[in-house]
């Protein structure tokens, strides 16, 4: 007997094999949707920093096609200096399986830009976690309002990712934000806070000794 499908279970590995270990080494790259009263469907194409979960670019487009993808990677390369500086390895592409994922032209682009590309495993999207999580949490926001011109949505995706990037603690960051790991300062605002917890420690420790002293005091 052949099992039913519907039982067929694909498990995720708890982590990834073989897991980034340095900003630009790997970019994640998806779309998502949006819908605009009385314009209809706008996507969002976004390049996240596998290593940091910092938003290097961004776009709004009205399509979902290779030419996005590679206007907003262009985006990221100009951002980053890629595109100005010569590096023993250009940061390579992590994406699902989509149309304009699996292109020619984004095939082409990619091998003039020196980068290599990774696409996920089909019905696999825990691949893409990261980027898929970054979506979940700025569709939290973004979507408690309703949009009616595709200036007033740009503004609060801009707005949002600021937020995301430089003010939002993020727990698999060590609560560092994707702008301290981003810009290597990370380990700068850990050891600031390991100085501020021993201070703190060691000021409530005298309070509490000065407090039991003017106790047995009294007494």
């Amino acid at each position: 007997m052949i099992t039913s499908p519907a039982y067929i279970l694909m498990m995720a590995s708890d982590k990834f094999q073989q897991p980034t270990v340095r900003v630009n080494e790997m970019w994640q790259a998806d779309f998502t949707y949006f819908k605009i009263i009385g314009w209809g469907w706008y996507y969002l194409s976004t390049v996240l920093d596998d290593y940091s979960r910092f938003i290097v670019s961004w776009r709004l487009c009205t399509t979902m096609s290779a030419g996005d993808v590679s206007d907003t990677l262009d985006d990221a390369l100009s951002f980053t200096g890629l595109d100005q500086v010569k590096v023993k390895h250009k940061p390579r592409l992590l994406s699902d399986n989509g149309p304009c994922y699996i292109s020619g032209d984004l095939a082409d682009y990619l091998h003039d830009n020196g980068m290599n590309h990774t696409r996920g495993r089909p019905y696999h999207p825990q691949t893409q976690g990261k980027i898929e999580r970054w979506h979940r949490s700025m569709k939290n926001q973004v979507l408690l309002e309703n949009y009616y011109l595709p200036g007033e949505l740009e503004q609060r995706i801009s707005e949002f990712v600021n937020y995301y990037n430089h003010q939002r603690y993020h727990e698999s960051l060590n609560n560092l934000t994707p702008a301290d790991v981003f810009y290597g300062r990370g380990q700068k605002m850990l050891d600031k806070r390991e100085r501020i917890k021993l201070k703190t420690l060691a000021m409530r420790k005298a309070m509490h000794y000065r407090d039991n002293l003017q106790t047995q005091q009294m007494s």
